[in-house]
């Protein structure tokens, strides 16, 4: 009874701290870890003692899953060379950096101390990905960092096994080799297995409880088996977590996904918190144990400084170089301009590490020479880099003024997506309608799907004569109805007179329309970039061709609504004879129109702020 009323305090604090830490705008790594120091020096804290197993088979699978089911596959085939120059490339350098200084200073055998190389070797994504939210990091930068959090784990571990059956024994750079390859693919193995049969499940399961089951067991169906043959169960849950992921959509259904995403994102965020709680808690134990060894505490205090230093030195001087022979590799032949220093800049300052170097510390043998100090360079890498780097990142990334996403162009982006889907699901009703089909049934579902992509049109403009748009005044209106519903099904319901599945049931079908409204509120100041949309590959030639009409000052008033006495919700103009006519969220429809008697074939938006052009022809943005 007494663990389970301290893990409840312990999971309790950590999303308490983190939660405050979110609102506050604090790194949550970073305050988490230092109340868990602070704690674990108060008296009536007790000492919690951390078994590998449980960060290494109960914590890491999950954490790993839930990233690697919301990593895109898409976004990751870019950068496969630059994800594995990091993830490989950069853990062993770092590991052999490490393991070298450590060689010399404290005079440990050298496969102990590229063991401790290999501990202190994988940054954390969960600290980087945490500050990245935080401040704004560019889109690419964060998906770099994911993926390489994805696979540098597998790389430290198995280096670290590898470097731990060297000091039982003799083990040549071949047999390491070998051992270090057979571990990697057949956990990429392993995961392709897994994947195949859970998909192959999923097909077949159409309840969204137990899709949900059997998606909280695929971190450990992928990853024990793995474990059971000394193959990576790390590379097998990353694996089989982007196969599922980005097979979601095909084998889910709706209402599964919705589940599955929801539960990771909590189970995700109770762990991390816990995670970086548990690291503050083992801070004092280990220092104790470390200042009380046989080693002077001149050399203590300075082979921690050191090995501080070379973890956050080895990093830029792999980064720069990997960056740039990735360019070579892959980027130049895909036609991508050269990177600036900036991104790699924030890349190789973006190395905190956590969780997992702290229980591949505890992995280390009862026998390893300087134990105690090893496992004090884990921490001291830790909570250096955390300190250091973790609050000095979001300054960084301001000084080198890299923008982050913004929120106007992802509604730009939303709103060409969904205006190609609606075109698309309007093809599809076209072709199904049947003769015995009420024309009624017809016209609601064409002005359902037509009024969704209005909806995000109308995100995009700043109008300042507009003090409402449609979709937001039906959001409004809509709510309210919902909440005077509600309260009369309550009513109901505390009078007796309806049986309890019935009131379920209608209380459930007024949730999923509530959780189905956009609530999405206009969109917020940006830094006031023009939102422009790259031109897509094969662009049609009317938006290469279109001719460039100046734009004016303040955009023109819609004629045809002044005088048919309507009020216009955004304004358009016509790139071939610059007419100003209103979009399609207002009554009057007049830029299409426009189109539709002129036949010119490209518009673009006049209001403040935005440069984006719009195909009739081909339904394309640009």
């Amino acid at each position: 009874m007494e663990w389970a009323f301290g893990l409840v305090v312990l999971v309790s604090v950590a999303v308490a701290l983190a939660a405050g830490a979110r609102r506050l705008g604090l790194g949550e790594p970073f305050v988490l870890t230092i109340a868990g120091v602070i704690a674990s020096y108060l008296p009536f804290v007790p000492e919690f003692d951390i078994e590998p197993e449980l960060v290494l088979l109960g914590l890491l699978p999950p954490l790993l899953y839930t990233t690697a089911i919301r990593t895109s596959l898409v976004d990751f085939r870019p950068k496969k060379t630059s994800i594995t120059l990091l993830s490989v490339g950069l853990v062993l350098f770092t590991a052999f950096a490490v393991g070298a200084v450590v060689y010399w200073l404290l005079h440990v055998p050298f496969s102990a101390a590229v063991a401790i190389g290999a501990i202190v070797a994988p940054p954390d994504a969960v600290a980087a990905t945490a500050v990245a939210r935080r401040v704004g990091m560019p889109r690419r930068i964060v998906t770099l960092l994911e993926g390489e959090s994805l696979f540098n784990d597998a790389t430290a571990l198995v280096t670290l096994r590898t470097a731990v059956a060297a000091m039982a024994g003799s083990v040549t750079l071949w047999q390491a080799g070998a051992s270090f390859i057979g571990a990697a693919g057949g956990g990429a193995l392993f995961g392709v297995a897994a994947a195949m049969i859970l998909a192959f499940l999923r097909r077949r399961i159409n309840d969204p409880v137990l899709d949900t089951s059997v998606s909280l067991l695929a971190p450990w169906i992928a990853y024990l088996p793995a474990e059971a043959v000394h193959a990576s169960g790390v590379i097998a849950v990353v694996t089989c977590g982007l196969i599922l992921g980005h097979g979601a959509p095909q084998w889910q259904s709706a209402a599964s996904r919705i589940a599955e995403h929801t539960n990771w994102r909590t189970i995700a965020f109770i762990l991390e918190s816990a995670v970086f709680l548990l690291i503050g808690l083992q801070v004092r134990h280990i220092v104790e144990a470390a200042w009380h060894s046989d080693l002077p505490h001149t050399t203590l205090l300075a082979t921690c400084a050191v090995v501080l230093v070379t973890v956050i030195v080895v990093r830029p001087v792999w980064v720069f170089p990997a960056t740039y022979a990735a360019w070579q590799i892959e980027g130049r032949r895909q036609g991508k301009p050269k990177p600036e220093w900036t991104g790699p800049a924030v890349v190789a300052w973006a190395g905190m590490r956590g969780v997992v170097t702290l229980a591949a510390a505890l992995l280390l043998p009862a026998d390893t020479p300087e134990l105690d100090t090893l496992r004090l360079l884990a921490v001291v890498v830790v909570g250096g880099t955390l300190l250091l780097q973790g609050l000095s990142l979001p300054w960084l990334v301001r000084v080198l003024r890299l923008r982050g996403p913004s929120r106007a162009e992802d509604l730009l982006q939303e709103a060409n997506l969904l205006q190609q889907a609606t075109t698309a699901g309007l093809k599809a009703l076209e072709e199904n309608i049947a003769p015995e089909t009420p024309p009624d049934v017809v016209d609601a579902l064409r002005n359902r799907v037509v009024v969704r992509a209005q909806s995000a049109w109308e995100l995009l403009g700043r109008s300042e004569s507009q003090r409402v748009t449609p979709s937001g005044e039906y959001r409004r209106l809509r709510l309210a109805m919902l909440a005077a519903e509600r309260d009369t099904v309550l009513r109901i319901r505390d009078s007796g007179l309806v049986d309890q599945e019935v009131l379920q049931a209608v209380m459930a079908t007024l949730d999923i329309e509530e959780s189905t409204i956009d609530r999405v509120a206009e969109a917020d100041e940006d830094d006031g970039t023009p939102l422009r949309v790259p031109m897509p590959p094969g662009a049609c030639e009317h938006l290469r061709e279109a001719p460039c009409v100046r734009v004016p000052d303040s955009p023109e008033a819609c004629g045809e609504c002044l005088d048919e006495g309507l009020v216009w919700v955004h304004l358009r103009m016509c790139l071939e004879c610059g007419h100003v006519a209103c979009c399609d969220s207002s009554p009057g429809n007049h830029a299409t129109n426009h189109f539709n008697n002129t036949g010119h074939p490209v518009m673009r938006s006049v209001e403040p702020g935005e440069s984006w052009r719009w195909c009739y022809l081909d339904e394309l943005l640009g």
